[in-house]
C-alpha cells in the first residue's frame, strides 16, 4: 500500500485527490475492457482519451504505475480487497450515504456461507454463480471467489472454467474498482453499473465484462 500511496501523492499538488482516484479507476477499467470487449470499445476509448488529457505527460505516466502496483499487490496476495482498503484509507467513503466497505476478514467469514459446497454444485450443473447486487469494491465477491477456488482446486477443478460472477452497484467508481480486481484475478463475469432497485433501460454500455468472460465464451454477447 505504501508504494501505491507514494505514487498517488504526486498528483495532489495540482488535483483534488478524489478526482485523481476516479480517473485512475476509469482509465484502468477502460484499458482492461478494451483489450477484448469490442462492442463497447469506441465509447470507452473516447472516455479514456477524454479523461487522460486532463493531465500533463508526466502525470499521465503515473497512472500505469498505479495499475502496476495494484497488479503486484494482488499477485502477492489474492486474499484482499486492495482497492477498497486504499479507498477507505484515503477517506473517500461517503458517510452521508453509509458507504462503508465490508472488511475483508468479515467477507472471508461470510464466504463459506455464500459459496456452500462449490464442488457439489459444479458436479451437479458444471458451474457456480456468485452474485452481489450491491458489490461496492468487491470484498464479498473476492472472498467468495477465493473460497470457491480453494474448494475446487482440491479436486483439481479449474475455477476459471466454472465460476461466474455477477456484480452490480449504482456508483460507477466503486463498481469499477470491483471490476478491476476481478479482472486481475482472472474471474469470468461482469459488473453492471446500475441501481439494483430501479434497473430500467439497461443497455450493453452498463456492463463491464471481465477479459476472462470473453476468453471462455468466445463471443461478445451477454
Amino acid at each position: 500500500m505504501k508504494e501505491f500511496l507514494n505514487i498517488f501523492q504526486k498528483f495532489i499538488p495540482c488535483h483534488f485527490p478524489y478526482d485523481v482516484w476516479r480517473d485512475f479507476i476509469v482509465l484502468s477499467s477502460c484499458a482492461i475492457s478494451n483489450s477484448l470487449d469490442k462492442t463497447n470499445y469506441s465509447k470507452r476509448e473516447s472516455l479514456y482519451i477524454q479523461t487522460i488529457k486532463k493531465y500533463t505527460k508526466q502525470e499521465q505516466e503515473l497512472f500505469p504505475q498505479l495499475l502496476a502496483e495494484t497488479v503486484n499487490q494482488l499477485e502477492n496476495n489474492l486474499e484482499q480487497d486492495f482497492l477498497g482498503e486504499i479507498f477507505m484509507n484515503l477517506k473517500f467513503g461517503d458517510s452521508h450515504f453509509g458507504q462503508y466497505f465490508t472488511p475483508y476478514y468479515v467477507s472471508k467469514l461470510m464466504s463459506k456461507m455464500i459459496v456452500g459446497d462449490a464442488v457439489a454444485q459444479v458436479k451437479a450443473k458444471n458451474f457456480i454463480t456468485i452474485s452481489d447486487p450491491c458489490c461496492g469494491s468487491g470484498s464479498p465477491l473476492i472472498a467468495s471467489v477465493n473460497e470457491a477456488k480453494q474448494q475446487l482446486e482440491k479436486e483439481n477443478i479449474n475455477f476459471q472454467k466454472c465460476v461466474f460472477v455477477c456484480g452490480q452497484d449504482i456508483n460507477q467508481t466503486v463498481a469499477l474498482m470491483c471490476y478491476i480486481q476481478l479482472s486481475l484475478m482472472g474471474v469470468s463475469g461482469y459488473i453492471l453499473v446500475e441501481d439494483a432497485l430501479q434497473s430500467q433501460n439497461v443497455t450493453v454500455e452498463n456492463y463491464w465484462f471481465t477479459p476472462m468472460y470473453f476468453l471462455l465464451k468466445g463471443d461478445e454477447r451477454i
